[in-house]
């Protein structure tokens, strides 16, 4: 059983691996024309990217509550 485990682990690590990796790379910004760079300063944000501190603080919030509610369980 522990060499079917290490197989498993090795497998979801590569699949992993391969998941993160998975977005292609931006071409190249052309020194000719300006306007076909995707890489550097006025490139469109993520949407996401407005809502970073937003999305810590709820999630701290959760943290604080599910650790709230299993502890208070236990007692």
């Amino acid at each position: 059983m522990k060499i079917i485990n290490k197989l498993v682990s090795a497998f979801f690590l590569i699949f992993g691996f391969l998941l993160l990796n998975a977005q292609k790379m931006p071409p190249a910004p052309n020194s000719g024309d300006a306007n076909r760079g995707t890489v550097g300063p006025g490139a469109q944000a993520s949407p996401i990217d407005m809502y970073v501190y937003a999305l810590g603080i709820v999630a701290v919030m959760f943290i604080v509550f599910f650790t709230r509610k299993y502890t208070t369980r236990k007692a």
